[in-house]
């Protein structure tokens, strides 16, 4: 809606359905609507909204997920959401969470939090405030996993002493020798279904939801094995063996796989819980002359706040008294402290230095910047960059293809062989070799650890897919001001007339322009106050806008202003003071005293120190940097000659920036990096967008990666860790298909016992897992 028409107008489409009463609020970009029993669905209403030029913004809403085993459990619990109305899904299995877009109206969290547990699983909203429970609610069932694996190996402990006994000998004159047939089946039943009763009711909900997972395989591998021996005992068969070993070890080794993977994966977001922890519980704020310790959680926007050395700062704040400094490194990945002083912002996680601070919280809540780079964090981990799709793919239709597999691996040799024995083995051996975790945990694990590394660095990823797309970058366009420099006029060169010290030349102008809050006039005092001058009034101070200043100092009449401002007060300015500042494009400003030219200052917005060396490490990385700039050309080759850019165009209005991007992205994928409103339409049209932390709003909601540091540095940072972040993909799913392509066969030609076949299944996730924590090893400034 643009204005109160649009509201009376969607106000009056609403009223004319049926049963329909409705109050839109232009203010609140809200309706209010009350239905009858004879209304219209709420899928008319929201097509009778869209057909008036408008739309429902989405909620979003995430879950907490319990009960998956695999991968296939992920893909089942995203097709189920994804098929209610109105309803898009994007299901974590690492991460056990789900991000849920959906639109009011047509969907509500209780429906769809109703729609995973008739599937079979369990789902809880995630607050900001639950995020402790949650944690302490995955510890819980961390410990009771860790209780049931104990207790399955203490009942299959004696299968291990047999299985030994039976290859120290002969297996056949051992086999049952050394534990009676009836106790073997009295240690394997509480194994089978009261241990195991997970797989059961897993494998159930997911057979009557039309799917299968790996509780599918599982439950109908143990299962043959065990009711096979169960049938020999009852039977008396002495010339057959048991295999309730088989069955037992099984359960017992998946579920240490679980247990061992359950605590790799905590570790994939440790990151982010490093960060959470450097917030402090309680913050010193003022009530009424006095200073109270009160949880973090109570301070609101506007109220006090005092900082003591050593101190982590609890809330978003400006500086209003003292002088200190802080560590910034969570945020910036920048170990030098940071000068603070009136005026000056601080953060919440940061630590103060030595001096006492008094500030006003600015951000408290959600609303800090550590709770935005936490959320930036959770919406990227949620993403699936296109490297998933394939896997999620080969996911959905795995376990069928596997109990199709060891339907024929039965059938073969029982065909071939005429022995039930081995044909019942391999078959089993094929069922339980069989894991679609490795697939399902291959990128979103990598993601959680490389966005989270990224976190720590500065670097803010807003989703998978831009963390995928940066390591492909070929061309960085970068803009000039604010990004490759500092942001700010300083004065860079100083010329003087014959027989004027330089010194006199700053002071006179400086003492003029200290009444100015000019940028360039700040450029002035700046550099004179850095020379320790100490700096007279200025008298009969008169101000011409846009072209300089004229006054009385130390009983001297002064001039400061362009050259052109000069002439028209009289005094030239020589040509060889003024040509060499023009001709490397900086803004000359003259300064004359009683009629006298005593100088000219050549002001410019400096190069970044770190700019020069980023730029060689972007090009070290194969990146061809183009710089883009609305200045004039020669300002703009001085500083792309500074920091060592070989292409460049000046003279290009915002517009004019996002159609060379476009042109730029005919010859390769483009990223683009800037801090301004006037970049955010060439960062739209980037394939990569990065905005400096520094920069404007809207530039930042633009960019699909934030960079905290305002450092171009940053973006070399960015690409070294998305191509470390996918080469870790790459491998993990070379892990999970080589595992699959070379187990599966090997199982069926009769290769693997089916114990051995459990365990490497156990160890195929953790395997994963863990190679994807080894990019917690990934340091910001090395490729």
């Amino acid at each position: 809606m643009s204005c109160a028409a649009c509201a009376v107008r969607l106000e009056k489409v609403l009223n004319r359905l049926p049963g329909v009463q409705a109050e839109v609020n232009f203010a609140t970009a809200k309706a209010r609507l009350g239905t009858g029993p004879e209304a219209a669905p709420a899928a008319d209403i929201l097509a009778a909204i869209r057909k008036a030029g408008f739309d429902v913004a989405p909620d979003t809403l995430a879950l907490s997920l319990g009960g998956m085993s695999c991968a296939a459990c992920a893909a089942r619990i995203e097709k189920v959401l994804n098929r209610l109305p109105g309803v898009e899904a994007s299901v974590n299995f690492a991460a056990e969470t789900a991000r849920v877009s959906y639109t009011p109206g047509l969907a509500d969290p209780a429906a769809i939090v109703a729609a995973v547990v008739r599937a079979g699983f369990s789902a809880t909203p995630i607050a900001g405030r639950d995020r402790e429970a949650d944690k302490a609610r995955k510890a819980a069932a961390l410990k009771a996993e860790a209780r049931w694996f104990l207790i399955s190996a203490l009942l299959t402990l004696p299968f291990l002493a047999q299985m030994v006994w039976m290859f120290a000998g002969d297996a056949g004159a051992h086999h049952d020798e050394l534990l009676p047939r009836w106790l073997q089946c009295l240690l394997a039943t509480p194994v089978q279904f009261w241990i195991g009763r997970r797989f059961y009711t897993g494998a159930w909900s997911s057979l009557r939801g039309g799917g299968a997972n790996m509780d599918v395989l599982v439950a109908l591998g143990t299962s043959v094995a065990y009711f096979f021996s169960l049938a020999v005992v009852v039977l008396g068969r002495h010339d057959l063996h048991v295999y309730f070993e088989a069955s037992a070890s099984i359960i017992t080794l998946v579920l240490l796989g679980k247990l061992l993977e359950a605590r790799a994966k905590a570790g994939t977001s440790a990151a982010i819980e490093a960060l959470l922890r450097l917030q402090p519980a309680t913050a010193r704020i003022e009530r009424d002359g006095q200073w109270l310790e009160v949880p973090v959680e109570q301070v609101v926007a506007g109220m006090v706040f005092m900082l003591r050395p050593g101190d982590a700062v609890p809330v978003d704040g400006e500086v209003l008294e003292g002088e200190s400094s802080a560590d910034e490194a969570m945020l910036t990945g920048e170990s030098v402290p940071v000068a603070k002083h009136p005026g000056e912002k601080v953060f919440a996680a940061t630590v103060n230095g030595d001096g006492v601070l008094r500030c006003r919280a600015t951000g408290v809540g959600a609303e800090t910047l550590l709770a935005g780079i936490v959320r930036l964090v959770e919406q990227a981990q949620g993403g699936k960059p296109a490297v998933q799709r394939l896997a999620d793919r080969i996911a959905a239709v795995f376990v069928p293809v596997v109990v199709g597999i060891a339907v024929l691996t039965f059938g073969a040799w029982w065909w071939l062989g005429g022995e039930l024995a081995p044909a019942l083995v391999n078959g089993v051996a094929v069922l339980v070799i069989a894991c679609p975790c490795a697939l399902g945990l291959a990128t979103p694990t990598a993601v959680m650890v490389g966005t989270g590394q990224g976190a720590r660095a500065g670097i803010l990823v807003r989703n998978a897919e831009a963390l995928e797309l940066a390591e492909k970058i070929a061309v960085l366009v970068v803009d000039k001001t604010g990004t490759l420099t500092e942001g700010h006029p300083a004065v860079l060169e100083v010329r003087t007339a014959a027989g004027v010290e330089r010194d006199t030349l700053l002071r006179l102008a400086a003492s003029l322009e200290q009444t100015s809050h000019h940028p360039l006039a700040r450029a002035v005092v700046d550099i004179a106050s850095a020379g320790g001058q100490a700096l007279p009034a200025a008298a009969a101070v008169r101000a011409v806008a846009g072209r300089g200043v004229s006054g009385s100092v130390e009983g001297r009449a002064v001039l400061v202003g362009s050259p052109e401002f000069l002439v028209e007060e009289g005094v030239a300015v020589p040509p060889e003071l003024l040509e060499p500042l023009l001709a490397s494009g900086l803004t000359p400003v003259a300064v004359a005293a009683d009629g006298a030219v005593l100088g000219v200052l050549g002001i410019a917005d400096p190069l970044r120190p770190t700019s020069k060396a980023a730029v060689a490490r972007l090009k070290a990385l194969g990146v061809r940097v183009v710089m883009l700039t609305g200045d004039h050309p020669a300002a703009a080759a001085r500083i792309a000659a500074e920091a060592g850019i070989d292409e460049f165009r000046a003279r290009v209005m915002p517009e004019g920036k996002a159609a060379a991007v476009e042109a730029l992205r005919r010859e390769g994928r483009v990223a683009m990096v800037g801090d301004g409103i006037n970049d955010a339409p060439a960062l739209a049209a980037a394939d990569v967008s990065f905005a400096i932390g520094a920069g404007s709003d809207v530039a930042i909601e633009a960019a699909d990666l934030t960079l905290v540091r305002n450092d171009l540095a940053s973006v070399a940072d960015a690409i070294s860790l998305s191509r470390a972040t996918l080469g870790k993909i790459r491998q993990n799913l070379f892990f999970a298909f080589i595992y699959n392509i070379l187990g599966i066969p090997a199982a069926a030609l009769g290769l693997l016992n089916p114990v051995i076949a459990g365990a490497a299944m156990a160890m195929s996730s953790v395997s994963v897992v863990s190679n994807s924590l080894l990019l917690r090893r990934w340091r910001a400034g090395r490729d």
